[in-house]
């Protein structure tokens, strides 16, 4: 049994409409950008649409001009003809109506009728004649004639009361009716109009029909001819302007993919040079340009290669005699106390400079194995709240020294993401000690953010800042802010350039921001999974700006945890050298929760 038809038909069916009446619209559109993207992104397209557009213009001006010409021209050399001619028919019929010994008004009104044939009066190319009288003839017994009767309607009282009130002939434009022509169409004509006298009946007003079709006729063949002709000029305008821009436009686009190609790395690559044109001279330029720069990047790459090995060979070289060194100082150090006080200050600065050297060491070759490609990861499944807390117990000794407060904010959800920890320890570890280095003895704020995609910690420092042009150069190697300023804890100028490959070898970003006089602040963003890429960081790396006046006086905000409201620290520079150490212990404790 065949189900009833659902009542939903309708609706569906108006919907499929709809949906098709849209792809309909969108269709369109699409293609028009399409067209519009070909246009744009090509060259040879645009010269050869913009000759095209030009040659359009040109040759509708041109072939208008020529079309209104032939047609002004033919209309008034046909006119001036006709215009004899009619003159000829009038003096005929004023000579037929003059020697005509007539006297009756029947003979009168024969004479009229013969004279309205054009192969009577001489107008032997015209349609028709009318002779009309120019008051009332009923009292003679005449009448107005027209050969052929329909003539009557083509000739309009304004023609007629000009042609009487003048003793020279006039004329008037006209359209012929399909019924009047010979082609069963309309057709374009002129009448003209002359007096003459006729015998006892007074002033009679001649109208001579003529037809204009055959030059209209000529003017449409005229016409089609330069229609051909102007369709002839726009191909040939078309196919010159693309050879043209084809000779001009195929260099070009060889050097683009020869240039792709050198970007690509493919150094040997290089243009054909033929002949000695300028496009043959260009093609020779760019390959000497390309050879040049293929011996200076070679070059380059040789000395970085001599300079890698060189800075690895003596990283290597130079751990023995460290070691050697390290275990004499350690020596001298640990008997500091029998020396004399000059001997015991040396030996406690060999012993720092040693620290200092070690680390330098350690440093380069941890770059030069960056400059190998030889670094790789260890990763771990780790919550980064362990790493920035074991990054916060190391530099609170250097922050106590330095007045400097340290606070941490951490997220409600864990921030867990696939990471290295030796490495993400010392990015971190990097990043704080040079807030506390340059806080002046103000805060330094440690914050943990994360999303569904990443993770990110923001170090920020309320001291010094920096000016655009020294952020963009903070993670060069060996580079300094203020190259007069100390390094009081022994930093070797590449923490920040090491840090910064250890970001971009977990596929993460370190970016920085600073204002002179507002500090600077340092973000870490890293992908939750090992090999993702970070789309968005789930924290801002330009700092809020956060109300510290309204505090008392020797009290630090500070963030625990979650909890967005600042918590008052009480001022504790007058407590005993013990007591004030257990208190920074707390207040550390604090930060770094589990």
């Amino acid at each position: 049994m065949t189900p009833a038809a659902s009542p939903a038909t309708p609706r569906h069916r108006l919907a499929a409409a709809g949906d098709l009446w849209r792809r309909v619209r969108v269709l369109p559109g699409r293609r028009a950008r399409r067209l519009v993207h070909q246009w744009r992104s090509s060259m040879q397209v645009r010269v050869v649409t913009t000759a095209l557009a030009v040659g359009v213009v040109a040759v509708a001006m041109l072939g208008g001009f020529l079309s209104t010409s032939v047609r002004d021209g033919l209309f008034d050399q046909r006119v001036h003809q006709l215009d004899l001619e009619s003159a000829r028919s009038a003096g005929v019929v004023r000579e037929a109506f003059t020697s005509s010994p007539v006297t009756s008004s029947a003979d009168v009104q024969a004479l009229i009728i013969s004279m309205v044939d054009p192969r009577r009066n001489g107008a032997t190319s015209a349609r028709g004649s009318m002779l009309a009288s120019a008051g009332d003839t009923a009292s003679v017994g005449l009448s107005d004639i027209a050969s052929p009767q329909g003539m009557r309607s083509l000739i309009s009282p304004q023609l007629r009361a000009a042609t009487l009130a003048s003793d020279h002939q006039m004329w008037q434009s006209v359209r012929i009716p399909a019924a009047l022509s010979d082609s069963g169409h309309e057709e374009p004509g002129v009448v003209f109009g002359a007096v003459v006298e006729v015998q006892t009946a007074g002033r009679f007003g001649l109208y001579t029909l003529y037809s204009l079709q055959p030059e209209q006729e000529t003017l449409r063949f005229v016409q089609r001819t330069l229609a051909l002709g102007a369709l002839a000029i726009l191909a040939l305008i078309g196919v010159i302007t693309w050879l043209v821009t084809r000779q001009a436009v195929t260099p070009v686009r060889r050097a683009a993919a020869t240039a792709a190609r050198l970007a690509d790395g493919h150094l040997s690559e290089r243009m054909p040079s033929k002949g000695y044109d300028e496009m043959a001279t260009l093609a020779r330029s760019f390959n000497e340009m390309a050879a040049s720069l293929q011996d200076q990047i070679r070059r380059m790459e040789e000395l970085s290669t001599a300079q890698r090995r060189f800075v690895s060979d003596v990283s290597h070289e130079l751990r023995t005699p460290l070691t050697t060194i390290r275990i004499a100082g350690e020596v001298i150090h640990a008997s500091r106390d029998e020396l004399e006080p000059a001997a015991r200050r040396s030996a406690e600065l060999l012993q720092q400079q040693l620290d200092r050297f070690e680390e330098l060491l350690a440093d380069l070759l941890e770059i030069s194995r960056f400059d190998a490609g030889a670094a790789v990861l260890d990763v771990e499944q780790l919550d980064l709240e362990g790493i920035v807390g074991a990054v916060v117990d190391t530099a609170t000794p250097l922050a106590e020294r330095k007045g400097v407060f340290l606070s941490v904010k951490l997220p409600e959800d864990p921030a867990v993401a696939d990471v290295d920890p030796r490495r993400v320890e010392r990015i971190l570890r990097n990043l704080v000690v040079n807030a506390i280095e340059h806080a002046e003895g103000k805060p330094v704020e440690i914050t943990v953010g994360c999303n569904a995609q990443a993770v990110s910690v923001v170090v920020r420092d309320h001291g010094v800042g920096m000016t655009p042009e020294e952020v963009a150069h903070v993670f060069d190697r060996f580079w300094r802010a203020d190259p007069a300023r100390a390094r009081t804890t022994g930093g070797t100028g590449l923490g920040l350039a090491i840090s910064l490959e250890d970001a971009r070898l977990h596929a993460g970003r370190l970016e920085a921001w600073g204002k002179p006089g507002h500090g600077a602040s340092f973000r870490l963003t890293l992908p939750r999974r090992a090999g993702l890429s970070v789309e968005s960081p789930p924290l801002p790396i330009v700092p809020e700006p956060r109300a510290l006046a309204g505090l008392p006086p020797g009290q630090i905000p500070v963030v625990v945890a979650a909890d967005p409201t600042p918590t008052a620290i009480p001022d504790l520079s007058g407590l005993p050298a013990d007591h004030l150490e257990a208190d920074l212990d707390v207040r550390h404790g604090l930060e770094a929760r589990s």
